[in-house]
């Protein structure tokens, strides 16, 4: 209370004094019994989802996720909230992010994307067997680290490791720690991996280390942090331009097996769009729907709408509805996540508002950076990298995702940006745009 009183500090100095303060107080909101108490649950409802999901018997987690959707209501209603819930919850992951907002946003996208999926079933499905050939473990990983290093991994301040499931981990900006996973008789597996882990490194390397230890020196929000790796993922990493310059060397390491493969091929194969049971190998477009049925779950059992036992029957039924999908079994449906184990109630729409604020980003690069196409063409993503150093890594938590949105795209998170991008990849990729 001092420090914002002081009229001598700049106005970083403030905003950290001021996020501090903030942190500090929605600590608090949480008594020790409390924090204790949930830290014991989601440690039980882990070990019972491991159990759960080998047994494929929702039963087994069906008891702890009861409790812990107890204690996330409890947890709601001592941080407080205006309208909903579940609001509380999601200001833990994404702040100033509401129910109402995550709605309308799902309502625009969601008979959009149901609309190009549509068209796109009535064109001929493209071939991505080139991708399931015999790719060597050792050869992967190599092009894996060499494609890291090509697009600005800083590797004297970061290592890359396998795991059972990607993931980035950061003690500061100076140490950065990625994950891939390698499917010898699946090249995406580990590429697409990389790529992705990759945005969430280079977000992390790109924090002001100077900011260390102080809000500014942490990620504006999760959502923010997803756009980074959805834009390298896909905006980058499945664009035409991208493998223009990059599917010669990788046939150069895979000769066989892409023998034949021309580029046009390979990026329709790469962006090939189906549906499919498992949310973390879904298309860009498919993969929403995905996250609105998690959305639609939480929200759900956060208001008292649904129990605990009734989550198999809801998330069977949506996944009928919006995706066409019969779910064989519970290990394959609602079993399939670890979060509500952890207790991240809040946490999946933040995949879905990463794509889009991503074709947001990148519509603005575009519109910043007039080369960036033939630059991608060339192997070149420095000046892309730079950008967003400039306008999103250096930032930290200085602004919300919706003020940070605004600052660099000059509007607020528009849905259209995206829906209008896959249109056109899509239309391109399907030729249902002829």
């Amino acid at each position: 209370e001092d420090l914002l009183a002081d009229n001598n500090l700049n106005e970083k100095e403030k905003a950290n004094v001021s996020l501090t303060q903030n942190d500090y107080q929605n600590q608090k909101k949480l008594s020790s019994s409390f924090v204790r108490e949930l830290s014991e649950a989601t440690s039980s409802a882990f070990q019972a989802w491991v159990s759960a999901r080998k047994n494929n018997s929702f039963a087994e987690f069906e008891t702890d996720l009861a409790i812990i959707v107890g204690l996330k209501r409890r947890q709601a209603d001592m941080m407080g909230f205006e309208a909903h819930p579940y609001d509380a919850l999601l200001n833990e992951y994404e702040k100033g992010c509401t129910t109402t907002f995550l709605t309308e946003i799902f309502q625009k996208l969601s008979p959009a994307l149901r609309e190009l999926l549509e068209k796109i079933s009535h064109c001929p499905q493209v071939n991505d067997d080139f991708l399931r050939a015999s790719y060597p473990k050792e050869d992967q990983y190599t092009f894996g680290l060499n494609l890291l290093a090509k697009l600005g991994f800083d590797f004297n301040k970061g290592r890359q490791d396998i795991s059972e499931h990607p993931f980035t981990t950061n003690f500061s900006a100076t140490d950065v720690r990625l994950t891939t996973r390698i499917s010898e008789d699946d090249f995406a597996n580990m590429t697409w991996s990389c790529i992705h882990e990759l945005g969430h490194g280079l977000y992390e390397q790109g924090l002001p280390d100077a900011e260390y230890g102080l809000p500014l020196g942490e990620y504006t929000s999760l959502g923010i942090h997803e756009s980074q790796s959805r834009l390298w993922e896909n905006n980058v990493g499945r664009s035409l331009s991208f493998w223009e310059h990059f599917l010669p060397i990788l046939k150069e390491v895979f000769p066989q097996q892409l023998d034949g493969v021309d580029t046009d091929s390979f990026y329709k194969g790469i962006n090939k769009v189906q549906a499919s049971l498992i949310r973390t190998e879904a298309d860009e477009l498919t993969y929403h729907f995905h996250v609105i049925i998690r959305f639609e779950i939480e929200k759900a059992l956060i208001e008292g709408t649904i129990q605990a036992r009734d989550v198999p029957h809801f998330w069977n039924e949506q996944y009928k509805k919006l995706l066409g999908i019969e779910v064989p079994d519970n290990r394959l449906g609602c079993l399939q996540d670890v979060h509500w184990s952890h207790g991240s109630f809040g946490y999946f729409p933040t995949y879905s508002l990463g794509s889009l604020y991503a074709a947001q980003f990148f519509e603005a690069a575009k519109e910043k950076l007039a080369n960036l196409e033939n630059s991608m063409r060339a192997g070149h993503t420095n000046g892309l990298l730079n950008w967003l150093r400039e306008n999103i890594h250096s930032k930290g938590r200085q602004f919300t995702s919706d003020e940070l949105c605004r600052q660099v795209t000059g509007r607020p998170l528009d849905v259209n940006v995206f829906l209008s991008y896959a249109d056109e990849k899509y239309g391109r990729i399907y030729d249902f745009n002829r």
